[in-house]
């Protein structure tokens, strides 16, 4: 999915949902942008008002210079990111770069005020280093050295990457979460941002897992999002920042899990989603599939439920309602245990039996619903390294 939407986008847009969707570009080709433009300006003393870019997918950007100062030694100047019809926190930030000599060869790149600094283990750059993944340091590494080359110069560049803005925009991204303080994050693998792109939450997810992972013990705890971050407090006082939100992607998750190495997962979620796994359904979105109340009756019947009780939950809108009806029937925790074992079978299935897995469900009603054999074990590895 993610080739053929890169692939769409030198047209300029994408198709989501019978949607036509503008793209934009990362914070990444903005560094690279500017640090260009800044560079260029500091070799040929010509000002210019665009700047031209070829991302890492071949997509060429042609981009407008703003604020542009020269110095002695120095020039600066930004690009302000646009990310398209994404709901993208970093849009129409300015992206400054500063670029200045330096008596030592080579080309030095550091993040300045906006962006952040790595303070936790498992990210794409280790502790103490500017938020500056690899691939925008790999553009702005590749732009500085040719024209470096174009004008034989054979001195040395330190590139300082700074957003205006980056510190209070970071409030509203994963960075405090992550371990990443003082600013954003330079992003971006391809250059170009693909409006509502799935594939870059899932990307988040990853990266979340793998900074637990390398700072624990091999076990870590999934929860679909906030509720399940409380109920996880609450019941087992196990604090957020422990926890992975997978939102609807579930199966995702479970396969980044096994990619990073995981030992075993710990799942905690609500009814409301969890109840679809039981079904096999690994993306709990209503636009991909519900049967909520079609597993529970079912479920009704697997617990010799009579067909009038199954029928009532089926007209149910929600699954506290369906519970409610359960109660009445006697049935609650007998129905609770059948889905939770369908649940385990179909995500030990997705991890292929490579992962310790313990599964707790909770209504918001109802508080906690039952939970595997298996948790009471996994929530003292996870507890470990807390």
């Amino acid at each position: 999915m993610q080739d053929k939407e890169i692939q769409e986008c030198p047209q300029g847009y994408v198709w989501k949902e019978n949607k036509k969707l503008r793209c934009g570009y990362t914070t990444g080709s903005c560094a690279a942008a500017a640090a260009k433009a800044a560079l260029f300006t500091l070799l040929s003393g010509t000002v210019s008002d665009h700047v031209e870019l070829m991302t890492p997918k071949g997509i060429r950007l042609y981009l407008e210079v703003e604020e542009l100062e020269k110095g002695d030694g120095w020039a600066s100047c930004g690009i302000r990111k646009d990310g398209g019809d994404d709901p993208d926190a970093t849009h129409g930030l300015l992206i400054m770069a500063k670029v200045s000599r330096t008596e030592e060869p080579g080309i030095e790149i550091d993040g300045g005020p906006g962006v952040g600094r790595v303070t936790r283990k498992g990210l794409d750059q280790p502790p103490g280093a500017a938020a500056i993944n690899r691939v925008p340091r790999e553009m702005i590494t590749r732009e500085m050295e040719a024209l470096l080359k174009e004008y034989g110069d054979l001195g040395g560049i330190k590139v300082e990457i700074s957003v205006p803005e980056g510190e209070k925009t970071a409030e509203k991204t994963f960075n405090p979460r992550l371990g990443i303080v003082g600013g954003i994050s330079i992003l971006g693998t391809s250059g170009i941002v693909i409006p509502m792109s799935e594939a870059a939450l899932i990307a988040s997810i990853g990266i979340e897992m793998k900074q637990l992972l390398a700072e624990g013990n091999g076990y870590i705890v999934l929860s679909p999002g906030n509720y399940g971050e409380s109920f996880s407090l609450n019941q087992y006082e196990i604090p957020g920042r422990y926890i992975v939100k997978t939102s609807n992607f579930i199966g995702e998750s479970i396969d980044l899990a096994m990619e990073a190495g995981a030992k075993g997962i710990l799942m905690i979620g609500h009814i409301g989603k969890f109840v679809k796994l039981a079904g096999g359904i690994m993306n709990t979105h209503s636009r991909n599939a519900d049967a909520r109340t079609e597993l529970m009756a079912a479920h009704v019947i697997r617990c010799g439920g009579d067909a009038a009780t199954a029928a009532k939950i089926l007209e149910c809108v929600t699954t506290d309602e369906a519970l409610e009806v359960l109660k009445q029937a006697g049935m609650l925790k007998q129905v609770s245990k059948s889905l939770l074992e369908k649940i385990l079978y179909y995500v030990e299935r997705r991890g292929y039996g490579r992962l310790e897995t313990g599964i707790v469900m909770y209504s918001n009603e109802y508080g906690l619903l039952g939970a595997t054999k298996q948790v009471p074990d996994l929530l003292k590895k996870v507890k470990e390294y807390m």
